[in-house]
């Protein structure tokens, strides 16, 4: 906890002068005057939808379609709100990918705070260790919160990020050359590990309810995709059903439901090097325009790019990472990046973001108050407003109505660290 300077998690943009020199001979150094508020904005902007539960879009969707299957506006608003199937993307899917990426912009500046502070780079390299270990372990605290015993997963964000910080770490400083190599090398690294393990791939008409993959799911979700891409039938299916099986548990680890894998945090590390790229672009000493235009261009590339893997048999899928879905979401995060930094930092609209701002600020609280109280918060509502409470605008909005009043003790809680200068970090 801290009563200073606010932090972000997991990394902290922050006003400071540049070094005396240049971490590698290729970096540029040069820092802006004030706070990075468009990345402020953007982790509140994710934060609010996950603390709100997406306003609970996704619920009152699911009941107008109930009424109305063929509605085409409410399965647009379904489609948004909750992840998709196997592959595609909507905003939903934007959040994990979001949260990599602003890992990285972070890095940019946090590490140059502490070198300019005359840490060593090796107790720089400790304190990146420290951290994964402690978003590791807060992963594994919060998904066990349900659990009647410790719930060893490594495929939420949180573990994510652990996993691949302190590589990210060691990247860090280097030339954009280096970086845009680095990456270019992960991803295809990752398409050869799924491209040539031979044990991919599973029975399209028969699917495989053994690992949580029915007959007719896998009809509808496989009937175009590779083998090496399939659900739960992949390398990085084979590397869990060892790995996590290492760990004491009360039963076997057989498959993850929604098929999400540990080794994500290895194309994962892509984005977040992205993201460090852009970090150290919004850092250098060009132009406002010449960097809002090169954030723009990269959110296209980005987008360009995925789509053209996609064409050529690497498809879209976040719940693995795929190289495709790296670059395509990367691009999504650049153009978000580059709209609240022209509105932000250049521009200096910002009153309308303040709530953004309190909970982008606090990112950490928020985050485990939403994993920890939802549902108790919920009940508390009830208890003393009333059972009927969440169906004031009638039962079809109950979970808009929840969702939000939910999430808005969410952000009165942070309002209130805020007023405080109280900053959770790690």
């Amino acid at each position: 906890m801290s009563h200073a300077t606010p932090s972000l998690d997991p990394a902290a943009p922050v006003s400071i002068r540049p070094p005396l020199s240049p971490p590698s001979a290729g970096a540029v150094v040069v820092e802006p005057a004030s706070r990075l508020q468009s990345l402020d904005a953007y982790r509140g902007l994710i934060m609010v939808a996950l603390a709100f539960n997406g306003f609970g879009l996704a619920g009152v969707a699911r009941n107008y379609l109930r009424e109305n299957p063929t509605s085409g506006f409410w399965a647009a608003v379904l489609h948004q709100f909750e992840h998709v199937e196997w592959i595609g993307i909507g905003f939903w899917d934007l959040i994990q990918p979001s949260f990599m990426f602003m890992v990285g912009v972070s890095m940019a500046y946090s590490y140059l705070r502490r070198q300019r502070e005359g840490q060593s780079w090796g107790r720089m390299f400790g304190h990146a260790c420290w951290r994964a270990v402690a978003l590791i372990a807060l992963a594994i605290f919060l998904s066990s919160g349900s659990s009647r015993s410790t719930n060893w997963t490594l495929m939420n964000v949180l573990a994510q990020i652990g996993l691949g910080y302190p590589f990210l770490f060691l990247l860090w400083g280097r030339s954009p050359r280096f970086h845009a190599i680095t990456a270019a090398a992960i991803l295809l690294g990752t398409w050869a590990l799924y491209a040539f393990y031979p044990g991919a791939g599973l029975d399209v008409s028969k699917g495989a309810p053994q690992v949580g993959v029915t007959a007719t799911w896998a009809q509808q979700q496989l009937a175009e995709v590779g083998p090496a891409w399939h659900k739960n039938a992949n390398v990085g299916h084979a590397i869990d059903t060892w790995l996590l099986n290492q760990f004491p548990r009360r039963e076997a680890f057989v498959f993850n439901s929604g098929g999400y894998q540990t080794i994500n945090f290895i194309p994962a590390l892509a984005t977040m090097l992205f993201g460090l790229m852009c970090g150290e672009l919004l850092r250098s000493n060009r132009s406002a325009r010449q960097k809002g235009l090169l954030l723009l261009y990269a959110g296209i590339a980005g987008l360009v790019l995925g789509t053209v893997l996609q064409w050529c048999g690497v498809p879209l899928v976040k719940r693995i990472w795929t190289p495709s879905w790296a670059l395509y979401s990367t691009g999504w995060c650049c153009l978000i990046l580059a709209a609240l930094y022209v509105i932000m930092d250049v521009r200096q609209w910002r009153r309308w973001a303040f709530p953004l701002l309190v909970v982008g600020m606090n990112s950490i609280a928020i985050y485990c108050l939403g994993q920890l109280l939802r549902g108790w918060t919920a009940r508390s509502l009830q208890t003393h407003l009333g059972e009927d409470v969440f169906k004031l605008l009638g039962a079809a909005w109950s979970p808009f109505v929840q969702a939000t009043m939910v999430g808005l003790v969410f952000w009165g809680v942070c309002y209130w660290m805020y007023r405080r200068k109280i900053f959770l970090r790690i």
